[in-house]
């Protein structure tokens, strides 16, 4: 089959591979209908995501249709067409058990290797490197779903493909966001980074009870799709004073709820950007904490920071003081999938969500390579590139 393969920084390849078998009787094998390129794919590109390994397949947001299952699997059938969530949960766990699925003890192989950073592992991803378990991508023809009958759910009939694709990461990664916030009816929610996750939580902000959401970002067609698809107050930071706006536009408390939708490679105007991209370079820091550090600046006393952007590693000059002297509660984890993706394709069955706007270019996946320069570049308006294997 034909896959997009990582091969070293920036390099992306589309090459033969073999393809996928059931090796567990709770696999299934899936038909890619579509993937999506994701902003966290960008940190493999970058080399900030270690131990990735050439001709890795990467990609983790997609749909499909079922061609094959093991003989465990009995939620499932062949033929039927299901969103699968990024992250690999075996439901049995006690951390699966609770909802917190991105924990689970058992569907990551190579636990080790995030033990020695972290202290503890974390689940399984699909195309994510060998520290989150090695498991091939799904910008692929084909992938292998390890526990199927808890990550793969049945999409409901009339739902479109456009609008069911992001039900697998950017959407529940958003919902999680604005979850996590702790929203209040009447609070006002700041959003950092107008991406896909970014407006997904923008919208499920406003789903949750929030009154009002500033967005805040620095490309002109993001913070208009935020403006006018998600209904959000927008702020550009190369245009102005993210604290005093924040400042002016509540009354002098700061919002009721912030959250981090950019994670690792934020930018920023300031001098501490540049601290912070001498410092990832020369590999003495893993993150450009920019945002965080906004954020926790700009939250109301007693207010709730949420971060759904991905950390890697360590971070400098965390406004440690700030956070504690201002009782704020800070909320954070890779996404839980398995408890979001079920109601949010309720909410999709309901138009209450829509986000197929994310959607700007649909493209053969023998333009993989092409369609991750441009993304990473943002160029040509882009928002999502969704790849279409078959």
């Amino acid at each position: 089959m034909k896959a997009l393969c990582w091969n070293g920084i920036n390099d992306l390849r589309v090459e033969t591979v073999p393809d996928p078998v059931i090796l567990n009787p709770h696999d299934a094998i899936i038909r890619v209908i579509m993937s999506s390129v994701c902003g966290s794919d960008l940190h493999l590109l970058g080399g900030y995501i270690p131990t990735m390994k050439a001709g890795d397949i990467i990609g983790h947001e997609f749909i499909g249709e079922v061609v094959d299952i093991g003989k465990e699997v009995k939620k499932l059938a062949k033929g039927d067409r299901v969103v699968v969530g990024s992250i690999i949960g075996c439901g049995e766990c006690s951390y699966c058990s609770s909802g917190a699925w991105s924990l689970c003890d058992n569907s990551n192989p190579n636990a080790a290797l995030l033990e020695k950073v972290y202290g503890a592992t974390s689940a399984g991803i699909f195309g994510y490197s060998h520290a989150f378990g090695g498991y091939a991508g799904s910008h692929a023809d084909l992938i292998r779903v390890p526990f199927a009958d808890k990550g793969a759910f049945k999409i409901p009939e009339g739902l479109a493909n456009e609008k069911v694709v992001f039900a697998s990461d950017a959407l529940p990664t958003g919902y999680m966001g604005a979850d996590m916030a702790g929203i209040q009816s009447g609070d006002i929610v700041a959003v950092w980074g107008c991406g896909g996750v970014g407006l997904m939580a923008i919208q499920c902000a406003y789903l949750l009870g929030a009154e009002r959401v500033i967005a805040i970002d620095r490309i002109p067609e993001r913070l208009r799709m935020a403006n006018e698809i998600a209904h959000a107050e927008v702020l550009n930071y190369e245009q102005v004073d993210i604290q005093e706006a924040l400042k002016e536009m509540t009354g002098g408390r700061g919002p009721d709820r912030c959250i981090d939708a950019v994670g690792m490679e934020a930018h920023s105007p300031g001098i501490d950007y540049m601290y912070d991209r001498v410092k990832q370079t020369l590999r003495l820091e893993n993150d450009r904490p920019n945002v965080l550090r906004e954020a926790a600046v700009a939250c109301r006393k007693g207010g709730t920071l949420s971060v759904v952007g991905v950390y890697g590693g360590f971070i400098d000059k965390f406004p440690m003081g700030a956070v504690m002297n201002k009782a704020l509660t800070i909320r954070t984890g890779q996404m839980h999938a398995q408890k979001y993706i079920p109601r949010l394709l309720a909410h999709l069955a309901q138009n209450e969500l829509d986000p197929s706007f994310l959607l700007t270019h649909l493209w053969p996946l023998s333009r993989g390579p092409e369609g991750y320069d441009m993304f990473k570049k943002k160029k040509d308006k882009c928002l999502r590139v969704v790849f279409t294997p078959n």
